[in-house]
């Protein structure tokens, strides 16, 4: 049901934990459905230095959150934007159908804490970051 690499991330998940010196984060999901994801950012020059996760949710919720900060961690928020639930869910060489959702949802924590970021600089973050996202329950941004 699941590959090796989900079974991993969930088992040994990397970057778990509040971050103490981040600079933008961003929570998606919705507690009615069950998974929550909270992804801590630290960024300097528009390059996320640091990244961390705390995730509420199944399995296959966890793997994504940490298979998302591993993918993020030293890009550029450019670079970081343009991280897909498909490219989440190809780096843990797969996921089931029912639990695609989880992908999903860290490809909107990367984006939710990317729009918080550029929010506290004071930039209006809708022409950088886009919202073609369904964000039913992730905070509206």
């Amino acid at each position: 049901m699941y590959s090796e690499k989900v079974m991993e991330h969930f088992a040994n998940p990397r970057n778990v934990g509040e971050l103490e010196t981040a600079n933008a984060v961003g929570e998606v999901g919705n507690a009615k459905c069950g998974d929550i994801m909270k992804i801590y950012m630290k960024i300097e020059n528009d390059i996320i230095t640091d990244v961390s996760f705390k995730t509420f949710g199944c399995g296959a919720a966890v793997a994504t959150s940490s298979m998302a900060t591993e993918l993020v961690k030293g890009k550029t928020l450019k670079e970081a934007l343009n991280i897909t639930n498909k490219a989440v869910t190809e780096a843990l060489d797969g996921l089931p159908n029912e639990k695609i959702h989880c992908s999903v949802l860290a490809e909107q924590a990367i984006r939710a804490a990317i729009t918080d970021y550029y929010k506290q600089q004071g930039n209006d973050p809708l022409p950088l970051v886009g919202c073609d996202l369904d964000c039913e329950g992730c905070g509206g941004h």
